[in-house]
């Protein structure tokens, strides 16, 4: 045995990051480990980036389709793309050179709801996975692994996969054993059986991840930090969104349809986000808990608050700072966090039976409650849907954030019509800017226009805004939801030609 390594046999696999990196070959499919910067492969993939470079030098290109839980860290995504080693990436991605190669057409993207990428893959829909690249803090006597700081799809990746490689991550605490639950119980219809998951913080799984013996091809030791990124102090718009939140939850519980202590909380990342769940921690609010993709830094601190008292999700995105605290805790938090396949984080089913609140980010909203989250101008890809989609069609209630303009007031997130649809009118419950909030509940389409309008635009766009639907209703082919076909994206062409959407 050889220290985190309890199985002798395996023990015998170690080997070099560019050894193991030899082992892909050109056109192969790769699941690696990883989401949002946390739990992903550190040094395989740099080797296999250096192998593609120098292979696509001497005149002999090599690719592979790369798949990950979600999206990775500049030494996955960025190092292979900058190479231009990746041919088909899914299901999510946030790094800016492989954004800008899909924006480019020079590789191909599959945008994807988080919980339909593992029956996608068992279904077949991309080809065999050949290898898998997961991290791990430790291989049982068993050979099973033992997750880092992400699950993500690793199940997956693991039972479809030919060969696996196992990069050993000793810098998390060997604490983290018993932190993971991973379920094995899902399978594709007629042979679904129901969840057993009542509570977010029920454990219905094994702590680790199951791995057949002979599959086990490489070993690499590594000690290297997640990717985490440090949030910014919440400023005036951040905390303004924040305020208008916890305002309308009080007022949920106020009239009854919430209860003391909410429901099960899913947030998504960013500083809106951790503005939200700072506004909780100081809150009137107690006993909560959360069912979530991802554990940030707010809940982390709601954590040690006391306010928080049980949180599952399938990764940790904490910044170095919180994840020192994070393993300077780990005996404690490993008794209140989590971490589970993102197959269940997501599932749909969990979601609308817990009753999540969903909280997510977006890119503009329509002033019918239509929602783009992924595209510039409808044609640039930003990131991806995430988990957001899982989460907002399931969800008890699903609220979007986002700040009234953006490009020093150049753009308005609020428009006439999305340039891009990922989440319709059907989806969206509560729309929340630092002007206002508006809850589109049992309105009427038009109903809904004024509401958003009024308490959600920037003052600098609303005129414009109100010019256009009152002459919508009046010029529209249809009046149940008016739209002037000819002017309805304008605004966007204008910010296209111009670099503003304002008008004159």
């Amino acid at each position: 045995m050889t220290g985190r390594i309890r199985n002798p046999r395996i023990a015998r696999k170690l080997t070099s990051a560019v050894e193991a990196a030899n082992l892909v070959k050109s056109g192969a499919n790769v699941g690696m480990s990883g989401f949002t910067g946390s739990g992903h492969p550190k040094r395989v993939p740099a080797a296999l980036a250096q192998r593609i470079a120098e292979a696509n030098r001497t005149g002999e290109p090599m690719r592979i389709g790369l798949w990950t839980g979600a999206s990775t860290a500049p030494e996955v995504d960025g190092v292979l793309a900058e190479a231009d080693g990746i041919d088909l990436r899914l299901p999510y991605q946030s790094d800016p050179v492989t954004r800008d190669r899909i924006n480019s057409a020079a590789l191909r993207y599959t945008d994807m709801h988080l919980s339909h990428v593992a029956p996608r893959v068992w279904q077949g829909f991309f080809g065999r996975l050949d290898v898998a690249i997961v991290e791990a803090t430790a291989i049982t006597e068993d050979g099973h692994l033992v997750p880092s700081s992400s699950v993500g799809n690793n199940k997956t990746w693991i039972e479809q996969a030919d060969q696996v490689i196992v990069e050993l991550n000793e810098r998390h605490g060997d604490g983290m054993e018993g932190m993971h639950d991973i379920y094995y119980g899902t399978a594709l219809p007629p042979q679904r059986k129901p969840i057993p998951l009542t509570r977010p913080s029920d454990r219905i799984g094994a702590p680790h991840l199951e791995c057949p013996e002979d599959k086990i091809v490489a070993v690499v030791r590594t000690e290297e930090p997640d990717r985490g990124t440090a949030f910014r102090p919440p400023d005036a718009t951040s905390r303004g969104i924040a305020g208008h939140v916890l305002d309308f939850l009080g007022e949920e519980v106020r009239s009854g349809r919430l209860p003391r202590e909410l429901l099960p909380l899913q947030s998504g990342v960013g500083n809106v986000a951790n503005a939200v769940l700072d506004g909780l921690r100081t809150g009137p609010f107690r006993d909560l808990t959360a069912y979530t993709e991802v554990i940030q830094d707010g809940m982390l601190d709601l954590l040690d608050a006391g306010v928080l008292r049980a949180a599952s999700a399938t990764a940790l995105s904490l910044s170095p700072a919180a994840d020192d605290r994070f393993h300077d805790g780990i005996a404690d938090y490993r008794d209140k966090i989590v971490l589970r396949p993102q197959e269940i984080s997501n599932h749909p089913e969990v979601v609308r039976r817990l009753g999540c609140l969903a909280m997510n980010g977006i890119v503009e909203a329509d002033i019918y409650g239509n929602v783009n989250s992924t595209h510039l101008m409808g044609s640039s890809v930003q990131n991806g849907i995430g988990g957001s989609g899982d989460f907002a069609r399931n969800a008890y209630l699903s609220i979007f954030v986002t700040p009234s303009s953006a490009k020093g007031g150049a753009i308005s997130t609020i428009v006439p019509m999305v340039s891009h649809v990922d989440h319709t009118e059907h989806d969206v419950d509560v729309i929340a800017t630092e002007q206002g909030i508006a809850d589109l509940r049992g309105l009427a389409p038009a109903e809904r226009a004024r509401v958003v309008i009024d308490n959600c635009a920037h003052p600098d766009f609303r005129p414009a805004l109100h010019d256009y639907f009152a002459r919508a209703q009046r010029d529209s082919f249809g009046l149940h939801t008016p739209h002037l076909l000819d002017e309805s994206l304008s605004w966007h062409h204008r910010f296209v030609r111009t670099g503003t959407m304002r008008q004159g």
